[in-house]
């Protein structure tokens, strides 16, 4: 009877010392596992992980583009989107993010976030039976008639020579244009950045919105403000010989 007593005892100690393992000092305590970053599959986190710094939290007051705006959904069409959105922009801040593109996020992913925007901040009233411009030029731009088109419709904010006014920046910078290709160009004359008070291609001069042609030549002649080698020294920076700065 001593020896059941023992072994009885035995167990009982053992059985104490495996329930007491989990609260061993050391051991994590439970909580929620950690997600897969491919298994996400929630657009507010996959947009706010992977789009809201340049963009903006809600899609709009970030730094690039705004993807909140009716009027730029409009004119652009999903399959533009998700390939922007997988491969990115060659030379510009925006990146490749489809793993296929050496990104972090899979198809899916891009998927969700494309249909995403579109369910959530396109409007298919917003043109209001306007028929907006091409998103891509169909024919080529004439930079020296897209002068003239500036000075009509741009002038009166970015100054004559499109250096700079009293409403809005210099739109001929250097390095701005270095990093702005052209269909950026394109796109940032027709929706404009309401955000920031410049309006699209119907109200930069009331009741005469811009043709499809005048802004490929507007867009033709931003672009050929564009310095051959980006990031050198302006023109007088240069230090003569003897001069000390």
């Amino acid at each position: 009877m001593r020896a059941v007593r023992l072994i009885c005892g035995t167990l009982g100690l053992a059985l104490l010392a495996l329930a007491g393992c989990d609260h061993a000092p050391g051991k994590p305590g439970a909580g929620p596992e950690v997600i897969d970053p491919g298994q996400v599959t929630d657009f507010e986190a996959l947009f706010g992980q992977n789009c809201a710094g340049c963009h903006g939290e809600q899609g709009k007051g970030g730094a690039a583009l705004a993807l909140n705006d009716p009027v730029y959904l409009a004119i652009v069409d999903d399959a533009t989107l998700r390939k922007v959105s997988s491969h990115g922009i060659p030379g510009t801040a925006m990146s490749a993010f489809a793993r296929s593109a050496g990104g972090m996020l899979t198809d899916e992913q891009i998927n969700i976030l494309v249909s995403g925007i579109r369910s959530r901040w396109a409007n298919p009233n917003v043109l209001q039976g306007a028929t907006p411009p091409p998103y891509a030029s169909t024919t080529p731009g004439n930079a020296q008639h897209g002068a003239e088109v500036f000075s009509t419709y741009c002038a009166s904010c970015h100054g004559p020579a499109g250096r700079g006014g009293a409403k809005a920046s210099s739109i001929v910078d250097g390095s701005f244009l270095a990093l702005v290709p052209d269909q950026e160009l394109r796109t940032l004359v027709i929706v404009g950045r309401p955000e920031l008070g410049a309006p699209d291609w119907r109200n930069n001069v009331p009741g005469r919105p811009m043709s499809p042609q005048e802004i490929s030549d507007v867009v033709a002649w931003l672009a050929a403000q564009r310095p051959a080698r980006p990031g050198q020294p302006y023109p007088g920076a240069e230090k003569k010989a003897g001069e000390t700065r």
